[in-house]
């Protein structure tokens, strides 16, 4: 229930409005006559246009060399046989000195440099020209003046000295090998060769976008829906003041998981403050339960009693609950039931737009 909360907040384009899953007074929306609040449009047509979920060669070329590269070391097919070169992209350690004293900044381990790439000071990178792997060297260097980045070194001589741990393959040097030896350390179960990995990398792509679809294609069916919709202009207090609450604490929740506070959250995503986003997007979460409940009504998308134990009986035996009660936590039945209906519409809506 959690994941397909967040994952039903996202789709209803509202992030911050939950679908009447809040507190234990929920208004029953199954007994509210939603039908004088709002009128329904031609919700069987709905102009839905999103973008089929795909995922390019490029991109699965991209992250599958990301991993294979991520997960390499000296025994599991980082290339050792060899002295760098221009071009080579290798692994290595380094400590900058000045006077014989470590400086900030100029210490790493297990880092990635593209040799001729130009990405550290003059004389770095041609300095390990010619270097086996696992062989240490020490380069006197200066660095330029001026050097921004740290003004006290600007022109200062200083010694790094660099590790050469080993050099990593092209892409078209990936190996079965290799593969196999790295698959485990990167969660992947059954693989063991190149095109095996190749597949693990497109299918797990192929589902984030797939959900990404799926989350837009809600969006635009509900942004649709409500445009196709007419509404009275006073709406129900007591949901509006639900649809308040629930934003007032998702702000709380989105702000904590980006360590920000609430107005700074609200300022960086909506330039508004806490207080008016609650007020701009409240009415708007309230417009989207009662369209579909109306539809639920007109659909027999309802959710009875019966029903309602179904589902959560389901839910928390799925979820690894040893009981409903303890499922179900702080939500009432009554958000329970509002969530399930609008699960149900949306299903329906999503079903009419694809032709099932």
């Amino acid at each position: 229930m959690k994941k397909k909360m967040i994952s039903l907040l996202a789709a209803l384009g509202l992030v911050l409005t939950a679908a009447g899953c809040g507190g234990k007074e929920d208004l029953p929306l199954a007994l509210l006559d939603v039908e004088q609040y709002v009128t329904l449009g031609d919700y069987n047509n709905l102009d839905v246009q999103v973008e089929p979920a795909e995922v390019s060669d490029d991109e699965v070329d991209y992250y599958l060399y990301t991993i294979y590269t991520s997960y390499l070391t000296e025994e599991t097919g980082g290339i050792t046989d060899r002295p760098v070169a221009v071009g080579d992209t290798v692994c290595l350690d380094y400590e900058g000195k000045k006077d014989g004293v470590a400086f900030d900044g100029g210490t790493a381990q297990n880092s990635s440099l593209t040799i001729g790439s130009g990405a550290f000071i003059d004389g770095f990178e041609d300095g390990l020209v010619g270097v086996m792997p696992g062989e240490t060297v020490d380069l006197n260097l200066s660095f330029p003046d001026p050097y921004p980045n740290n003004p006290d070194l600007a022109g200062q001589p200083v010694v790094f000295t660099v590790t050469v741990r080993y050099i990593m393959p092209l892409y078209e040097e990936m190996n079965d090998e290799t593969v196999a030896a790295i698959a485990p350390l990167a969660g992947m179960e059954n693989v063991s060769t190149v095109e095996q990995m190749r597949q693990y990398v497109y299918d797990a792509l192929f589902q984030m976008v797939q959900s990404n679809y799926e989350i837009s294609l809600e969006n635009a069916i509900l942004d649709a829906l409500i445009q196709s919709c007419t509404f009275e202009e006073t709406l129900p207090e007591q949901l509006l003041e639900e649809s308040r609450e629930n934003i007032s604490q998702n702000l709380d929740a989105f702000a904590q998981a980006y360590g920000m506070d609430r107005e700074s959250f609200a300022a960086a995503n909506y330039q508004m403050t806490a207080d008016e986003v609650i007020e701009t997007y409240a009415p708007n979460g309230v417009k989207q339960n009662l369209t579909l409940q109306a539809i639920a009504n007109q659909e027999g998308l309802g959710v009875d009693d019966e029903l309602l134990d179904s589902m959560l009986e389901e839910d928390a035996a799925n979820a690894g609950y040893e009981s409903v009660e303890e499922y179900m936590g702080e939500v009432s039945r009554e958000g329970f039931r509002n969530y399930y209906m609008s699960q149900r519409v949306i299903d329906f809506l999503k079903g009419l737009y694809q032709g099932e």
